[in-house]
């Protein structure tokens, strides 16, 4: 069963160590922006040559992008100073840099969102029957050849 959320308040979610970030919902609109966001487009143009690209830094980019959109308060955040910073994107994109803080975020608001989507790509069964739309590919066995072949037995003990 699909339980719906239907408050639009933010919450706070706990990273650990101290921090925590008051964010949105995760919604359609906000994943539709994100997917607008400059640093995700030059991502999905694909590598250039001696550029590493791979799924670890996408999944990177995306998260920055979600949060500098949802991100709208922190608490347990501060400058080498030790004093709290104030919101900035730079400031978002610095905080994900930390791997469990980044490793916190994507778990615990991404993934939830997008565990949905990643639910919606099993193969559906065909309609009548889970292999009824499959094509054989084994040629079909030969009577003849069946019938006169001896199975292999077990050794006697």
């Amino acid at each position: 069963m699909l339980r719906l959320n239907l408050s639009n308040e933010p919450r706070w979610l706990d990273l650990g160590h101290g921090v925590r970030l008051l964010v949105e919902p995760l919604t359609t609109a906000i994943m539709l922006a994100a997917r607008s966001d400059p640093t995700i487009l030059a991502a999905a143009q694909g590598p250039e040559p001696g550029d590493e690209r791979s799924n670890d830094n996408l999944a990177r980019i995306v998260a920055k992008a979600v949060a500098r959109i949802v991100v709208k308060d922190w608490e347990g955040v501060g400058g080498e100073d030790g004093k709290p910073l104030p919101i900035t994107p730079e400031g978002i994109d610095a905080l994900l840099e930390i791997w469990p803080v980044f490793e916190a975020f994507q778990t615990q608001y991404v993934a939830r969102g997008l565990l949905l989507d990643q639910e919606k790509n099993a193969s559906a069964p065909s309609p009548t029957g889970a292999s009824a739309g499959a094509t054989a590919i084994a040629r079909p066995a030969n009577p003849t050849r069946a019938a006169s072949a001896t199975a292999p037995t077990a050794l006697p003990d």
